[in-house]
């Protein structure tokens, strides 16, 4: 029993748990909006194709990237109540999920809720704002998408929720630039954060992947520090917590406790 994780960079990640698989905030494309992806590549198609199930966590354009969920054709798009109504409006499959709704994969036993995640800051005046992590439960697994998050004490209560412990924290470390706004965690809050529910593995996301055109005038090398940041940070503050820093594409696999 296991869950296997593909990072493609940013928010995005494939997880393949029970034979289902499962596309958190899906950026398959070159860009999103203005912003571009470091090396002008978009992840190979085959490392997303066959996705059954996509999860937004909210509806700004580096997590919600309609291009992008097009590519996948007409799977369920789990989200808020408010951005899957925003997101059927515009031609997908909407899913919302109540605080407290699981969705379960038919004939299977993978099955998906919301969690809180608290990311108030810039606010879309033409885009619902509700922001939410996920719990993926499956093949003995548990899963953990923060979605976009600041810290905050609501966090510890994922387990809880989840009904289980978390073997995976898929959690955000940076951002696209070199200062973070708020509303994120930094790699030792995301750090913190992972020893407070518990994590057995972290894999760090939402870091090294997407830039402004402006980013050529910023300070070198910003963009590849928040991944081995986090690990040095869980090193010190959660030293239970295995950290498996990924590069775009790369892929790990995470066995159920025993």
């Amino acid at each position: 029993m296991s869950v296997r994780v593909r990072w493609l960079g940013h928010a995005t990640t494939v997880l393949d748990v029970a034979g289902v698989r499962v596309v958190t905030d899906p950026l398959l494309r070159r860009h999103a909006g203005v912003l571009r992806r470091r090396g002008g590549r978009a992840p190979r198609a085959s490392d997303w194709r066959g996705a059954d199930v996509a999860l937004v966590s909210h509806l700004h354009h580096d997590h919600a990237e309609l291009g992008s969920l097009r590519l996948l054709g007409p799977v369920p798009v789990l989200a808020a109540p408010t951005s899957a109504h925003w997101l059927a409006a515009h031609g997908l499959h909407g899913v919302g999920l109540a605080d407290d709704e699981w969705w379960r994969w038919p004939g299977t036993d993978v099955r998906v809720r919301t969690v809180p995640a608290e990311h108030g800051h810039r606010p879309m005046p033409h885009r619902p704002n509700a922001a939410t992590g996920f719990v993926v439960r499956g093949d003995g697994t548990t899963v953990w998408f923060a979605g976009d998050t600041g810290p905050f004490p609501g966090l510890a209560r994922v387990p809880e929720l989840a009904g289980a412990p978390v073997d995976v924290a898929l959690v955000p470390v940076g951002g696209w630039g070199p200062r973070l706004s708020g509303g994120h965690l930094d790699p030792l809050e995301a750090a913190r954060v992972c020893a407070s529910v518990g994590a057995r593995v972290a894999v760090p996301v939402h870091w090294g992947t997407l830039h402004a055109p402006a980013s050529r005038r910023l300070p070198p090398g910003w963009m590849d520090r928040a991944g081995r940041a986090f690990e040095a940070a869980a090193r010190r503050v959660a030293p239970d917590v295995e950290v498996r820093v990924l590069e775009p594409g790369d892929v790990t696999e995470v066995r159920a406790a025993p």
